[in-house]
C-alpha cells in the first residue's frame, strides 16, 4: 500500500470536525443510555457494526444501578464495556466515556490476565466470582471482587460483573485481626496478672507458714532474697543480740560477725550465691554483752517449679561449748602427741641403754666367769679350806650363769622391739603345735603329762611364722613347768572363732595364779613360784608379740586350780561351717 499523502489545512480541518461530532455523539449517547432516553447501543466490530438494546429496563432499575455504592457494567462476548455504573468509574479513577466500548482486559495487570481469562469463560458458563487487582487511572493496582453473571438483552447475552473494592474490607479485616490480638493480649495480660496475684498470694501465705514456723525453732532462723539480702530475722536473733527490732537491716548482721571471720565468710556467701549451693560453715557472732560466740550458719536455697531460686531459708545455731570442747581435745591430742614423742625418746634411750649395758657386760660377766674357774683350779678342793672354799665358787657360778642369762633375755627384748614388722604368712597351728610338742618331749615325758590338741577345723592365721612359734613354745612350756605336784598334768589346746578374732586357747590343771599376781603377769622379770626355772622375760615377750600383730593375750587363773591362756589373732574370715 502505498503511503498516505499528507492532508492539506482545509482536510485537516474537515477531519477535526468529524471527530468532534463523533465525540458529541458519543457523549450524548452517554447521557441518552443514564437517563433511560434510548433503549439500544451501536458498538462497531470487525464485522461491523452491532446493535445492543436496552429493551425492557425502566428508569427505577436504572437508577438503583447508578445509587449502587458497588461498580456494575455489561460487557460483550469480547469483553467489550457496554455499560458502567459512576461508582466502577469512581473506583477506577476514569471517566465514564473512557470506559464504555473499551475492553476491560485493558485494566486487568499482564500477570492476572490468565486468571482474569479463566474467571471470564466459567462466568460466560453460568456464573463465577474471584478477586484479583485492577488498573486505575494512576497507574496503581487496586484489590477488587467481581461476581460475574450471564444476562440476556433482546435475545443477546451479556456478561453482567459487579465491582466490589475489597480496600475497605481489607482494612476492615486488618482492624478486626488488631482488635482480636489486642483482646488476646489483653486476655493473656489479665491471666498473667491474676497469676502474678495468685503466685502473690501464695507467697505471701508461704510467708507466714515459714515465718511462724520460724519463731518456733530454737535457732536463730534468718531469710534472704535471691541476690543475699536479708528479708527476715526471727525473735530470737534479737533476743541474742540485743538489738531493736528496728534495726532489723542487713548491714546489722555482717557488724555482729567476728572481724576475723567476716572476709571468710563473706566470700563463702557470694560463691553460693553464684552457684546456688548450700551454705555450711562456722563463725562467731557477738551477743548482747559483747561475747562473741561460735555458730554454725546453715542455708538452703528454696526454689519455685521452674527450679529458680526465689529466696534462701538460713539458721544460727549456737556450738560454742562444743567448738571449746573440740579446742580442749585438739590441746589434749596435741599434748598425748608430745607425751607421745617423749615416751618414744625415753624408749630409745631405754633401748639403748639396754643394748650397751647388756654389750658392754658380757666381756665383764665372761672375765668374771674365767676368773672363778681359775680360782676353781687353784684353790685346793681338799682339807677345810676345799670344804670352805667350794660352796663359795659354786654360787658365784651359779650367780654368774644368771647374770649371763639375764643379758641374753636383754637382747632378746630389744630384739623383739626392733623386730616389731615381722614378714606376715599364713600359718597352720596344728602344724606349729605338732613341731613344738617334738621339742619339748623330753619335758612332756619327764612331767607325765597328758596334752590334748583340738585345732584341725581352725582357719589359717595371719601371723609371724617365727613368732607363732615363739607363742605356742613359752606357753605350753609355762603350763607343763608350772604343773601341780600332786596330780598329773593335763594341757589342752584348743582354738575357736569370736568376733573377728581367731582365739588359740591353752588350759592346764597347774599350780595357777591369784588376782594379785594375774595383775603382775605381764610384766618383765616378773616371777612367782620360787624353785622352776625361770626368767619372767617369756609372757612379757608373748604379749609384745601379739599385740605388735594387731591382738592381745588374756589370762584367766585360780590359785590350786590352774590356768587358761587366750590369745587372740586378728580374723575377718568366717570359720567354715
Amino acid at each position: 500500500m502505498a503511503d498516505r499523502l499528507p492532508l492539506t489545512t482545509t482536510e485537516l480541518a474537515q477531519e477535526n470536525e468529524l471527530l468532534r461530532q463523533q465525540l458529541q455523539e458519543a457523549e450524548e449517547l452517554i447521557t441518552a443510555i443514564r437517563t433511560g432516553t434510548i433503549d439500544a447501543l451501536a458498538v462497531q466490530a470487525a464485522e461491523g457494526p452491532r446493535i445492543f438494546t436496552l429493551e425492557g429496563a425502566d428508569q427505577s432499575y436504572r437508577t438503583l444501578i447508578e445509587q449502587m455504592n458497588e461498580g456494575a457494567l455489561l460487557l460483550s462476548q469480547d469483553a467489550t464495556v457496554l455499560y458502567c455504573n459512576a461508582c466502577l468509574a469512581g473506583l477506577l479513577g476514569q471517566r465514564m466515556e473512557a470506559i464504555m466500548g473499551t475492553s476491560f482486559r485493558s485494566f486487568v495487570p499482564a500477570e492476572q490476565q490468565v486468571y482474569w481469562e479463566l474467571l471470564l469463560a466459567a462466568g460466560w458458563a453460568g456464573r463465577s466470582k474471584g478477586e484479583m487487582s485492577l488498573a486505575t487511572a494512576n497507574g496503581l493496582l487496586q484489590p477488587f471482587a467481581l461476581g460475574l453473571n450471564v444476562l440476556s438483552f433482546n435475545n443477546t447475552p451479556m456478561l453482567a460483573v459487579i465491582v466490589t473494592d475489597l480496600s475497605d474490607k481489607r482494612e476492615i479485616s486488618a482492624i478486626r485481626a488488631r482488635v482480636v490480638e489486642q483482646n488476646d493480649l489483653l486476655a493473656r495480660t489479665n491471666e498473667e496478672l491474676k497469676a502474678q496475684a495468685q503466685a502473690r498470694q501464695a507467697v505471701e501465705q508461704a510467708a507466714a507458714e515459714t515465718s511462724r514456723i520460724l519463731e518456733g525453732i530454737p535457732h536463730i532462723a534468718w531469710t534472704a532474697d535471691p541476690s543475699g539480702h536479708n528479708t527476715y530475722l526471727n525473735q530470737r536473733w534479737f533476743d541474742y543480740t540485743g538489738q531493736p527490732l528496728r534495726r532489723s537491716i542487713p548491714h546489722d548482721i555482717r557488724a555482729q560477725l567476728h572481724p576475723s571471720d567476716l572476709p571468710v565468710v563473706m566470700e563463702y556467701w557470694q560463691q553460693c550465691l553464684r552457684t546456688s549451693q548450700a551454705l555450711e560453715m562456722e563463725c562467731r557472732i557477738r551477743s548482747a554483752d559483747g561475747e562473741y560466740r561460735w555458730m554454725l550458719a546453715r542455708a538452703l536455697p528454696s526454689r519455685n517449679e521452674q527450679g529458680q531460686v526465689i529466696q534462701w531459708i538460713g539458721t544460727y545455731t549456737d556450738i560454742h561449748e562444743h567448738k571449746l570442747g573440740q579446742q580442749r581435745e585438739a590441746e589434749a591430742q596435741q599434748q598425748l602427741r608430745t607425751n607421745n614423742e617423749q615416751l618414744i625418746r625415753v624408749n630409745v634411750d631405754l633401748d639403748n641403754f639396754i643394748y650397751t649395758a647388756s654389750h658392754d657386760l658380757k666381756a665383764p660377766i665372761t672375765n668374771i666367769e674365767g676368773l672363778v674357774y681359775e680360782l676353781q683350779e687353784q684353790l685346793p678342793t681338799d682339807g677345810e679350806l676345799g670344804e670352805a672354799v667350794t660352796p663359795l665358787l659354786s654360787m658365784m657360778q651359779e650367780a654368774v650363769a644368771r647374770f649371763q642369762r639375764t643379758l641374753s633375755h636383754l637382747s632378746d627384748v630389744i630384739k623383739l622391739q626392733k623386730e616389731h614388722h615381722q614378714p606376715v604368712t599364713q600359718v597352720d597351728l596344728a602344724t606349729i603345735i605338732q613341731d613344738v610338742q617334738l621339742d619339748l618331749q623330753p619335758l612332756i615325758k619327764q612331767a607325765n603329762a597328758h596334752v590334748e590338741v583340738n585345732v584341725v577345723a581352725c582357719p589359717a592365721v595371719s601371723f609371724s611364722s617365727k613368732n607363732m612359734r615363739s607363742v605356742v613354745y613359752n606357753l605350753l612350756s609355762n603350763a607343763l613347768k608350772y604343773r601341780h605336784p600332786q596330780r598329773t598334768a593335763r594341757v589342752q589346746l584348743h582354738c575357736q572363732q569370736k568376733e573377728g578374732y581367731i582365739v588359740l586357747e591353752v588350759h592346764d590343771n597347774g599350780l595357777g595364779l591369784n588376782q594379785d599376781q594375774q595383775a603382775e603377769l605381764f610384766q618383765m622379770f616378773r616371777r612367782f613360784h620360787v624353785g622352776i626355772e625361770g626368767s619372767g622375760v617369756g609372757l612379757y615377750m608373748v604379749k609384745r608379740m601379739v599385740e605388735n600383730g594387731g591382738g592381745k593375750l588374756t589370762v584367766r587363773s585360780e590359785a590350786g586350780i590352774g590356768s587358761t591362756f587366750s590369745v587372740y589373732f586378728r580374723h575377718d574370715a568366717q570359720l567354715p561351717a
